[in-house]
């Protein structure tokens, strides 16, 4: 069975930092891009990078200049590096990546359990 496992959420005060990170396990043949998500009371679920195997990223563009986002292909891991954190980033990020079973010639979409960030004034 597939899983991602999150990690690194927490409670920050504005301008601080925290890291999250996201390992996927289980059997498949590759994974194609991977990211965060990220879902605030009342607001429909958003994108806020993500990063295919090959180094293309895409940010959601409040967070361009202070998040970074990066992997660890070895390990089959992403982590979103976030700084400067404001209190509109307050919001459940969820991993989300792109994985291609063996024999199967299509990728799926698996969600990690999401972690709660919390940014407070």
């Amino acid at each position: 069975q597939i899983q991602l496992l999150e990690s690194g959420g927490g409670l920050v005060q504005a301008g601080g930092s925290l890291r999250l990170s996201c390992v996927a396990s289980g059997e498949f043949s590759s994974i194609g891009p991977m990211g965060f998500y990220r879902q605030a009371p009342g607001k429909q679920r958003e994108l806020v990078a993500d990063r295919t195997s090959d180094g293309t990223t895409n940010y959601l563009d409040s967070v361009k200049d202070r998040f970074s986002i990066f992997r660890d292909n070895d390990k089959n891991a992403v982590y979103l590096q976030m700084n400067d954190l404001k209190p509109e980033d307050t919001a459940v990020y969820y991993c989300k990546a792109s994985i291609r079973r063996y024999y199967t010639a299509y990728d799926q979409d698996h969600w990690g359990q999401g972690t709660q960030v919390t940014v407070s004034s």
